[in-house]
C-alpha cells in the first residue's frame, strides 16, 4: 500500500496543517464570492428580461405576409423570437443578426422555460451562452426574449482567474510565513530540547528555563523540572546510600578483621609451642575468649541493626518513662558508681511556657512502645555517658513531657544534631534527658555521632567505648516507635542527648 507519508517533524506538520487549513478557507470564500457574483449578475440579467415590453409596433406582426417584419432598433443586445399558436417557431425575430443568437428549438413545447422562469441556454454557434425569458404575445403568439451572457462569462472568468492568481499568492505566502511563525512559536521548545540534550550529557543542575504557569509548554517545563529535582535527589540518595554502603562494609569488616587476628594469633601460638607455662596458656586463652565475645557482641549488633531496618518488630503497650528511666538509672548507680547519676523532672525554662512539668515534681509520662526497646536506648545513653566523661563527671536524668520548641526539644534549633525528621512546633512529646557535664563533643564528631561504626577515638577497644553501632541503633529504636534521638550541643560544658516521643492523644 503506498501514498504520502506524514512528515515526521512537528514544525512542518504545523506549517503543512496550517497551510491546509487556510488554503481551504480561501478556497471556501472565493467559491462563495463567485456563487454570489454570478448569482448577482444573473439577478441584473433577468430583470432586464423581466423589465423589457417591446414596442406595439415591434410586437405586432403580420404572420400573413411571409418575410421580414419592420425592423425597429431594440435596446441593447436583446432578442425577440416569436411562436404561432401551434407552437412552431416563425422566422421572424427582432434584433441584430450579425452576432450568432441563442439555440432555440423549433418546437415551443422542447423550450424548457416555463412562462416567467428565465434559463440559460447556449449559443447556435460557438462557445457563449444566451439568457432567455418566455412570454405570452398578442394573436396567441409567444415572445422568447434573449440577452447574451458574454458580461457576466466575462466576469465570472475573470473572477475565476483573479481568484486562483490569489489563492497561489495566499498559498505561498502562509507557508513562509507559517515556517516563520512556528518556529517563534516553538522556540521555548527548541530551548527544552538543547536544555534536554545537554542534561542528558551530564550537566544534571541545568533546568529547564520556560516555566511560565500561564502557557502549555512553561507548564510542561514547570513539571519536567519538578521531575528532574526528584530524579537528581532519587540518584544523590543513592550515591548518597551507597557510599555508606560501602563504608558501613568496610567499617564492619575493620572491626571483624581486629579480633579475628587476635584470636588467630592466640591460637597459632598455642599450636606451635608446647613450652608455655600453665598462666600464658590461661592468659591467652583469655585473649582469645575476650576477643570471640567482643566478635559476637558487634555480630549481635549488626543483626539488630539490620533487623531494625528491615522489619521492626515492636510491642505496643503503655509504657512509663518515668518508672523506666528510675530502673536504668539504679542500675548505672550499681554498675557504675564513679559516675554520680541523678534522675529530676524535665527543667522549667523561663521562655518554656508550655512544659508541662513542674520543677521539683516528677510526673508519670506514658507512652505507646515496647518497653524493652526504649529501655535500651536510655541504657545506651547512660553507657555513653560513661564512657566518654572522666570519672566523677555527674549525670542528669531529666523525664517530663511538654510541647515540641526550640527549648523543650523535638525541633531544629542551633546546635542540636538528629538523623530523624522535626516535630511540628507545639506537638505534645515525652522526653528524656540524659546530659553530662564531662568535656563535650567537638562540632565535627558531634555531626556524624549518629552514623554506623563512628568513634570519636577510633583506635579505643571494646571495652573503652565499642564499635560506633550503639547510638545508630537506639537512633532506629527512636524512629521505629515514631520519635527522634537528638544530641544538643549548646551549653558551656558536656553533651545532652535527648529521646523525643509523641504522647498518645488525650482520651
Amino acid at each position: 500500500m503506498t501514498g504520502l507519508r506524514a512528515p515526521r517533524s512537528l514544525r512542518r506538520r504545523l506549517v503543512l496543517g496550517v497551510t491546509a487549513l487556510a488554503t481551504l478557507a480561501v478556497l471556501a470564500a472565493e467559491l462563495i464570492g463567485f456563487v454570489v457574483l454570478r448569482s448577482w449578475l444573473l439577478d441584473g440579467v433577468d430583470q432586464r428580461l423581466a423589465d423589457f415590453r417591446p414596442t406595439p409596433a415591434s410586437a405586432f406582426l403580420d404572420t400573413r405576409r411571409p418575410g421580414k417584419p419592420e425592423r425597429e432598433a431594440l435596446p441593447s443586445d436583446f432578442r425577440v423570437y416569436f411562436y404561432d399558436a401551434r407552437g412552431n417557431r416563425l422566422p421572424q425575430k427582432l434584433g441584430l443578426d450579425d452576432e450568432p443568437g441563442p439555440q432555440l428549438p423549433d418546437s415551443i413545447d422542447r423550450l424548457l422555460p416555463t412562462e416567467g422562469s428565465p434559463v440559460s441556454v447556449a449559443a447556435d454557434t460557438g462557445d457563449g451562452n444566451w439568457r432567455v425569458l418566455r412570454r405570452d404575445g398578442p394573436r396567441d403568439l409567444t415572445v422568447v426574449i434573449a440577452l447574451p451572457l458574454d458580461t457576466v462569462d466575462g466576469a465570472t472568468s475573470k473572477i475565476l482567474w483573479l481568484n486562483g492568481l490569489l489563492l497561489i499568492i495566499t498559498v505561498a505566502a502562509l507557508w513562509v510565513l507559517g515556517r516563520e511563525v512556528v518556529r517563534l512559536s516553538l522556540l521555548p521548545l527548541t530551548r527544552m530540547e538543547r536544555t534536554a540534550e545537554a542534561i542528558t550529557a551530564g550537566q544534571l543542575d541545568l533546568r529547564l528555563p520556560d516555566t511560565d504557569p500561564q502557557t502549555e509548554i512553561g507548564r510542561l517545563g514547570t513539571v519536567l523540572n519538578t521531575m528532574l529535582d526528584r530524579l537528581q535527589q532519587a540518584l544523590h540518595e543513592r550515591e548518597t546510600s551507597e557510599t555508606r554502603l560501602r563504608r558501613f562494609v568496610a567499617d564492619a569488616g575493620h572491626e571483624l578483621r581486629t579480633p579475628l587476628t587476635a584470636i588467630q594469633g592466640f591460637a597459632q601460638l598455642a599450636l606451635r609451642s608446647d613450652r608455655r607455662t600453665t598462666s600464658e596458656r590461661q592468659e591467652a586463652d583469655r585473649h582469645i575468649a575476650q576477643n570471640a565475645e567482643r566478635m559476637s557482641l558487634l555480630v549481635d549488633d549488626l543483626q539488630l541493626l539490620a533487623q531494625l531496618d528491615r522489619h521492626p518488630d515492636y510491642q505496643q503497650e503503655h509504657v512509663d518513662l518515668l518508672s523506666l528511666a528510675a530502673d536504668a538509672v539504679s542500675s548505672a548507680a550499681l554498675q557504675r558508681p564513679g559516675h554520680p547519676v541523678s534522675l529530676s523532672p524535665l527543667r522549667e525554662r523561663p521562655t518554656d511556657t508550655n512544659t508541662d512539668a513542674e520543677e521539683g515534681e516528677l510526673d508519670v509520662v506514658e507512652v505507646v512502645g515496647d518497653p524493652h526497646r526504649l529501655r535500651q536506648i536510655v541504657e545506651n545513653l547512660l553507657s555513653n555517658a560513661h564512657t566518654h566523661t572522666p570519672p566523677g563527671s555527674r549525670i542528669h536524668v531529666r523525664v517530663g513531657a511538654g510541647r515540641a520548641g526550640a527549648r523543650t526539644g523535638g525541633t531544629h534549633a542551633p546546635g542540636r544534631i538528629s538523623m530523624a525528621p522535626s516535630f511540628p512546633a507545639g506537638t505534645r512529646v515525652a522526653v528524656i534527658e540524659v546530659e553530662d557535664d564531662g568535656p563535650g563533643l567537638p562540632a565535627a564528631d558531634a555531626a556524624r555521632v549518629f552514623e554506623r561504626f563512628y568513634r570519636v577515638d577510633p583506635a579505643r577497644t571494646r571495652a573503652r567505648g565499642g564499635s560506633g553501632l550503639g547510638l545508630a541503633i537506639a537512633t532506629a529504636i527512636a524512629e521505629g516507635h515514631g520519635g527522634r534521638l537528638e544530641l544538643d550541643t549548646g551549653q558551656d560544658r558536656g553533651v545532652t542527648f535527648r529521646l523525643v516521643l509523641p504522647l498518645p492523644p488525650a482520651s
